[in-house]
């Protein structure tokens, strides 16, 4: 689990890295008298980014993972009901052969006292 999250950390990581990067305009220069902009919102950086990202995968490795694991106790669960039934009927058939050879053997036993 935790080679997967490396793997998606760089992945992440390297699609921010590779990413076009913009190159500065020429502009005019600001004249000395403008006031400092206000800070603005710090843009995240690529670590946080790639943090993000790998969080996401995460994520969406947990609810796959979850939902594998329902699937497969459904199959399960539908797997010994069937067994159960083909188990059951496997008995019954057993029973009625064993009645009958049963049945068989007291008529044989009878037709055999009859006979001199």
């Amino acid at each position: 689990m935790k080679k997967t999250l490396l793997v998606a950390a760089l992945a992440a990581l390297s699609l921010v890295a590779c990413g076009k990067k913009e190159e500065p305009k020429a502009s005019a220069p600001a004249p000395a008298a403008a006031p400092a902009p206000a800070p603005a919102a710090a843009a995240p950086t690529p670590m946080d980014a790639a943090k993000d990202s790998a969080a996401k995968a995460m994520d969406a490795t947990k609810d796959m993972a979850a939902k594998t694991a329902d699937a497969a106790k459904d199959a399960t669960g539908k797997a010994v009901e069937a067994t159960k039934d083909a188990a059951a009927k496997s008995v019954d058939a057993a029973k009625d052969a064993a009645g009958k050879a049963v049945e068989a053997a007291k008529d044989a036993a009878k037709d055999a006292t009859k006979k001199p």
